[in-house]
């Protein structure tokens, strides 16, 4: 019967992908109808979840911190087209999209994903455990990458309005690639065992004991279906944001709700897949993905617009207002708190959620 089962979702998660692109394929540059757009987001959920699958399998095989690197790295990358791609065809009006879509992936990731993570398995085990040196470490550059790209444009003065001028977003571009190289060299070279699962003694977690590992013919294989997913996946929801944009448009909401919904939709599989190792007591592989997902987000994310930005004709604006930065500051402060101890309780994760729904709440009403 598991042997059964193991085929059914070996064919499943393969034939998926394969769909999602052909689909992507079908429908690019097109306006959708109603039902077409409901079965672009039923195919688009399939491919999250053959992401995710895929993704445990290529980290079951290189082992932590390297498999949390590869699905936050996937993502990001195909995220980072995403918005450069619906920036070029969105002129002036999509101005402030990727401020609003990184901004989106910060909250999400640090108060959503760390939350939910935090008290699933606190609930489950008792108390979150992890190792306070590497989430540390993760929380310091994502809120330096974050206030440096960010923060900074609202209060400088070389350009008029939240914008950098030519020379500060060449220097926020490079701050972001080398912190990001520092933080990736520090993970997976120099302080590997800061970024490991810890037991609850307190002691590293080299491997998993839950299955054997997977052959390398079979991780390359899922390697290569992993960007096929997520390349369905992004593309997809690129083909379904014009009804996202026309239905927060007739609603009322304020245009960084697209911002939000794009967000959510690229860190699907890394919700999934976080959630997960929560729920097995790897709460560091669970911050690993969530800390990993937001730097990679704005490590990435800025150096691609400011390129774009030599050949884009609008604004690029990627300042934040006076309410997100008191949001992110608290989220900034929190965060520490809560990874001082090493531990977390449901209290933490409630916090966090809290956190999160009140930027839902400031997006969708501000």
């Amino acid at each position: 019967m598991i042997a059964r089962l193991g085929s059914v979702t070996a064919r499943w998660t393969t034939l998926v992908p394969a769909l999602a692109v052909v689909l992507l394929v079908l429908t690019w540059g097109r306006d959708l109808p109603g039902a077409a757009v409901a079965v672009v987001t039923l195919v688009l959920a399939g491919a999250v979840l053959a992401a995710v699958h895929h993704a445990e399998v290529v980290a079951h095989r290189v082992g932590e911190p390297f498999g949390s690197l590869v699905l936050a790295v996937a993502v990001t990358i195909i995220e980072v087209a995403l918005i450069v791609t619906l920036m070029a065809d969105g002129g002036d009006k999509s101005a402030t999209l990727a401020r609003d879509t990184v901004f989106a992936a910060v909250m999400i990731t640090c108060n959503g994903i760390v939350g939910l993570c935090l008290l699933v398995a606190s609930l489950r085990h008792g108390t979150a455990i992890f190792n306070p040196e590497g989430t540390g470490a993760a929380l310091a550059t994502v809120a330096t990458l974050a206030t440096l790209s960010l923060v900074l444009p609202t209060f400088t003065t070389s350009k008029p309005g939240p914008e950098f001028s030519t020379v500060q977003l060449t220097f926020a571009a490079l701050s972001s690639l080398v912190l990001y190289g520092l933080f990736v060299t520090t993970q997976t070279v120099r302080h590997r065992d800061y970024f490991l699962p810890v037991t609850r003694q307190g002691d590293v977690i080299t491997a998993d004991d839950h299955a054997g590992a997977p052959t390398a013919r079979t991780a390359l294989i899922s390697l290569g279906l992993l960007g096929t997913a997520l390349i369905g996946v992004v593309g997809l929801a690129k083909g379904v944001s014009p009804t996202i944009e026309s239905a927060v448009e007739a609603a009322g909401l304020h245009q960084a709700v697209v911002g939000v919904i794009i967000a959510l939709l690229v860190l699907l599989p890394e919700t999934i897949a976080a959630l997960r190792s929560a729920r097995r007591d790897r709460v560091q592989t669970s911050l690993n993905l969530a800390l990993g997902s937001a730097m990679a987000s704005i490590g990435l994310t800025i150096p691609a617009v400011a390129l774009a930005s030599l050949w884009l004709s609008g604004p690029l604006v990627l300042g934040l207002g006076s309410t997100y930065m008191v949001l992110l500051a608290l989220t900034v402060v929190v965060s520490s708190l809560t990874v001082v101890p090493g531990r977390a309780t449901p209290l933490q994760g409630g916090v966090h959620l809290v956190l999160f729904a009140a930027y839902l709440e400031l997006a969708v009403n501000p």
